[in-house]
């Protein structure tokens, strides 16, 4: 049995450690094409960042302590994650976030800031069909708020700037 286990551990670790190499690859090679600046060529392979890929990681990560999916959910440490995701620019950390404001769930409810978290993940949606989405929950939002929060909220989305990773 112990036998068993050691063989089937390495070759899991086999396994994740050339994941880990083609990952880490394929990083590199859109990271040099960024750095080299040609920006049609990285657009063209479709490569994303690091700074993208650690956002959605961050935001993929926020969701699985939300749901509780193979870790304790926590609802703190998924506001925390969706956080540090929305202030990168991933639309998916910000659109998540928002939500996690509307429900109060790990912060105290606010609709300002769910409204600004929901607007941005609008404007930086990849498709009609998600921004369409973001806008149908933010305009929810919006149902529930005076017109001078929703002018609080306008001014914050406007005022965002993406701040660096890492």
């Amino acid at each position: 049995m112990k036998d068993a286990v050691k063989l089937i551990s390495a070759a899991l670790t086999l396994w994740l450690s050339a994941e880990s190499c083609a990952t880490s690859a394929s990083l590199y090679e859109g990271h040099a094409t960024y750095g080299r600046s040609h920006h049609v060529a990285a657009a063209r392979t479709g490569k994303l960042s690091a700074r993208e890929m650690r956002a959605r990681a961050d935001a993929a990560l926020g969701f699985k302590y939300e749901h509780g999916l193979g870790v304790p959910q926590n609802y703190v440490a998924a506001v925390d994650l969706y956080a540090r995701a929305a202030e990168q620019g991933d639309p998916t950390g910000q659109y998540l976030l928002g939500l996690m404001y509307d429900k109060g769930h790990g912060v105290w409810p606010d609709t300002v800031l769910a409204h600004k978290w929901l607007n941005l993940a609008a404007a930086h949606a990849p498709t009609t069909r998600y921004r369409e989405y973001y806008l149908r929950l933010r305009n929810a939002v919006a149902s529930k708020m005076t017109p001078s929060q929703i002018s609080e909220s306008q001014w914050l989305a406007y005022e965002w700037v993406p701040k660096p990773g890492w």
